[in-house]
């Protein structure tokens, strides 16, 4: 078909310098620009979303070992949509069709109402908002249990890549403010969780990432006083630097080098830092796991912030 975009309907947001591309399928970010240059490594009009570039990952991030939980009596099983480690990934909202329920010349809201499936038996209505100002973008993502099967369990995260300067990351700069690290199994589930110091998990002070291979999360978010945690991510010269906040419903991060993409030409070009309110296999493991009585609902907030030097 003449004129078919695989992410859907494009929503554009100009302020200055700065333009966001938002999509219909999964809701999420294809494209943030800040003085012509990407911020966050995307894709194109023409390309299908990879890697979860962008993506909203919900009702829970990352992985469900088996793709199997229970809770509070009932059995649920996901579909394994990661085969290959017998695993359920990062949600059941991310190939959905959002709608956009309003915009300004500042912002705009997309929309998403995920229906009782097998598996996931709990009726949930998600909105984001993404704004731009000189400060840079914000995005705000509310959830609510919107009842008819009792009580939810429930995760959220977000997988940005942040672009690498064009370049490849090992020549970046990463500071990351978690004092405890994840280590997983063979299928990128979680086995135990320590101290940093020490590790070459430790990024605390900063430093560049070489040769380092991570599909590793993080935990033990150090926050200044507005409460939120930062990861600061910079040019090998230090000219540029992209910074990420996460409010305090953010308690966890997913660090990913992307050495596993599908596409060779695509891995190493971008890092994927992705706020989780969560641990990996949190349907299991109970670590991070929230609860929305029916009726109540939950926000987070995350954003970006691009300077040059």
């Amino acid at each position: 078909m003449a004129g078919f975009v695989p992410s859907g309907e494009q929503h554009r947001l100009v302020h200055e310098d700065q333009d966001l591309l938002v999509v219909e399928v999964g809701g999420g970010i294809r494209s943030y620009r800040r003085g012509g240059t990407d911020v966050i490594d995307g894709y194109g009009a023409g390309e299908m979303c990879d890697g979860g570039r962008g993506q909203i990952l919900a009702p829970w991030p990352n992985r469900v070992g088996d793709g199997r939980f229970s809770w509070e009596g009932r059995w649920c099983q996901l579909a394994l949509n990661e085969p290959e480690r017998s695993n359920a990934i990062h949600g059941l909202v991310r190939w959905l069709p959002w709608a956009l329920e309003d915009r300004s010349e500042s912002g705009l809201r997309m929309g998403c109402h995920l229906l009782p499936q097998p598996g996931w038996p709990w009726p949930l209505r998600l909105s984001v908002s993404y704004s731009l100002d000189a400060e840079g973008l914000e995005t705000v993502i509310s959830v609510t249990n919107e009842g008819g099967a009792g009580a939810c369990p429930f995760g959220l995260g977000w997988h940005p890549y942040l672009a690498a300067f064009g370049g490849v990351v090992d020549d970046v700069v990463l500071q990351l403010p978690a004092s405890s690290v994840y280590s997983s199994d063979d299928r990128g589930l979680p086995a135990s969780v320590g101290p940093v110091e020490g590790t070459a998990m430790d990024f605390r002070d900063g430093r560049t990432i070489g040769e380092a291979r991570l599909d590793v999360a993080f935990t033990g978010l150090t926050r200044g006083g507005n409460g939120r945690a930062i990861v600061e991510f910079r040019s090998g010269s230090g000219g540029e630097v992209v910074r990420m906040w996460m409010d305090g419903a953010f308690t966890h991060l997913m660090v990913y080098t992307g050495d596993t993409l599908g596409d060779e030409s695509r891995r190493r070009r971008g890092l994927a830092v992705e706020p989780m309110t969560c641990a990996p296999d949190m349907l299991r493991n109970r670590d991070g796991l929230l609860r929305l009585e029916e009726g109540q609902s939950f926000q987070a907030s995350w954003g970006l912030q691009s300077l040059k030097f």
